[in-house]
C-alpha cells in the first residue's frame, strides 16, 4: 500500500500515460464539513473493455508484460473503501478512463493526501508530451492548472527548464496555501 493518496494519484496517472493519453485531468475535491475527499483521474487514452474493468481491481490481474500482478488500482480501491468511501471505474475502449475514489477523511484508516503539489509538478515536468488539467478544490474554493494554457504562453520553452519548473512549483504551493488558509475549521 502507498502511504499517501497523492502517490496513488501518481500511480493511476502513470497508467493513463501508458494508455497513450494526450490529456489527463486530475481533480482533488475536499469538503471539510462533510469530511470527504474526492479524487478523480480522467484520461483520453486507449480505455478498457468491460471485461478488463471488471478484472482490473483484482491484484492478480494486470495487462503489463513485465510482472504478473497489478496493485495500483486494487490498493486505491481498498484504501477508499476502508474509510467508508467508494471507488468506481468508467472506461470505454478508444475513449478513455475515469477513476473516481471518495475517502471519508474523518475515518481512522484514511491516509493523508500527502504532497499533491509535488505529484502534479512531477507529472507535468516529466511528461511534456501530455497535457494536464489539475483542478484543486477545498470547500468550494478552487484553482486550476492547465498545461495547454501554459504551453501557449511558453511556446517552445519546456516545463523542465529550471525557471519554468520553479514557477510551476511555486504556483502550486502558493495556490494550495491560499486554499488551506481559507479552509473552514470543523471541530
Amino acid at each position: 500500500m502507498l502511504p499517501e493518496i497523492s502517490l496513488n494519484i501518481l500511480n493511476i496517472a502513470q497508467n493513463s500515460i501508458v494508455a497513450d493519453a494526450s490529456l489527463i485531468q486530475i481533480t482533488v475535491d475536499e469538503t471539510t464539513e462533510g469530511h470527504l475527499l474526492k479524487v478523480e483521474i480522467e484520461d483520453d487514452g486507449t480505455g478498457m473493455s468491460e471485461e478488463t474493468v471488471a478484472s482490473v481491481t483484482d491484484p492478480f490481474f494486470t495487462t503489463r508484460k513485465t510482472r504478473s500482478v497489478g496493485l495500483g488500482l486494487p490498493f486505491f480501491k481498498q484504501e477508499a473503501e476502508s474509510t467508508g468511501g467508494m471507488f468506481h471505474i468508467l472506461s470505454e475502449p478508444g475513449k478513455g478512463t475515469v477513476v473516481t475514489a471518495i475517502f471519508c477523511t474523518d475515518h481512522i484508516d484514511c491516509m493523508p493526501l500527502g504532497d499533491i503539489n509535488a505529484t502534479i509538478h512531477s507529472l507535468v515536468v516529466m511528461n511534456p508530451q501530455i497535457d494536464f488539467l489539475y483542478h484543486r478544490i477545498v470547500d468550494n474554493q478552487s484553482f486550476v492548472l492547465d498545461t495547454r494554457q501554459m504551453k501557449e504562453i511558453l511556446g517552445d520553452v519546456p516545463f523542465d527548464t529550471p525557471e519554468v519548473s520553479a514557477f510551476l512549483k511555486d504556483y502550486l504551493q502558493t495556490n494550495e496555501a491560499e486554499l488551506m488558509q481559507d479552509r473552514q475549521v470543523i471541530i
